[in-house]
């Protein structure tokens, strides 16, 4: 599994991006970025929105560079869409722009415009920006107790309790976005992922989510371990999925509070975390063949889980 993380457009050779240390200020920057802002071209400061004129005004070429960019249609198109999100700058080509046009629109955002082979540079090759690339700050921190509180809410008003996904240890930006794009689609409550040893939010992440990121809550927690505790406190089942599990998921009873527990590639889960699960599953499959990736595992769970409540 590749550990690689693509975090953003790359820094240009003069001048300074005036983006923060990494890792500084906790969740926050590990969701997005730079809080200090900087001046645009201009001297207008990039956290201002500013009406759209039509016409846009030209890429400037000091760009910043880490996890605050996000690229792809769909990633930020949902991120114009999320009202949590401070948009600090949108750069588009011609193209590009018409597929965001109208939520920038009603964000009242000023599109920098950019050809293509400008936007080839901000980001490593073979990057698919599709156009578009867009500065943020970081999403509210979600805690593990106000996703329980919000569960618990839910239930008591008579609806159905979602899963959660916990993530041992998964560090490959793709397959924690991609778990997060099956968890939006299967209606899981949030995905639970370890504050060390988990990747930050980058736009390879947030593209690989396909816009979940915007609306899936990220939960960090110190300890894997320690979460699940937690929860079976609060009356949750936690099921570690294993190639040696003693039950299919088929075989369970998936109907009550349910987190599904997922271990990175190659390794599983870890000793703690597996025996700390009140059962593990498998998913039966070709023994001569390898077994799914983290992301696929999820999403059959996700759904076996959603086909038992109908």
């Amino acid at each position: 599994m590749s550990d690689e993380r693509n975090s953003g457009p790359k820094r240009p050779n003069a001048g300074k991006s005036g983006r923060g240390k990494p890792g500084s200020g906790g969740r926050g920057n590990r969701r997005g970025a730079n809080r200090s802002g900087g001046k645009r071209p201009g001297g207008e400061a990039r956290g201002q929105n500013r009406q759209s004129s039509g016409r846009g005004r030209a890429v400037s070429t000091q760009l910043a560079d880490g996890p605050d960019w996000l690229y792809g249609a769909h990633a930020v198109r949902a991120a114009l869409m999320n009202p949590k999100r401070r948009i600090l700058r949108l750069i588009a080509t011609p193209n590009g722009a018409e597929s965001i046009a109208e939520p920038a629109r009603q964000r009242g955002l000023q599109v920098e415009t950019a050809d293509a082979k400008d936007m080839d540079r901000m980001f490593p090759a073979g990057t698919v920006h599709q156009g578009i690339a867009l500065r943020v700050t970081p999403l509210p921190d979600p805690v593990l107790a106000d996703i329980l509180g919000a569960s618990n809410a839910a239930e008591e008003n008579g609806e159905p309790v979602r899963p959660l996904v916990i993530l041992d240890q998964v560090t490959d930006p793709q397959n924690v976005g991609a778990v997060l794009r099956s968890a939006a689609v299967f209606g899981a409550r949030a995905v639970v992922v370890t504050r060390r040893n988990s990747p930050p939010v980058t736009g390879a992440l947030a593209k690989a989510a396909s816009g979940a990121v915007e609306q899936m809550p990220l939960v960090q927690v110190p300890n894997v371990a320690q979460a699940i505790a937690v929860l079976q406190a609060e009356g949750w089942f936690a099921v570690g999925l294993e190639g040696t599990g003693d039950k299919s998921l088929a075989q369970m009873d998936l109907t009550g509070k349910i987190a599904i527990v997922m271990g990175a590639e190659g390794t599983g889960l870890r000793r703690l975390t597996a025996e700390r699960c009140d059962m593990l599953a498998k998913i039966p499959g070709d023994s001569e063949f390898a077994s799914l990736n983290v992301s696929n595992a999820t999403a059959v769970a996700l759904y076996e889980i959603s086909r038992q409540r109908g």
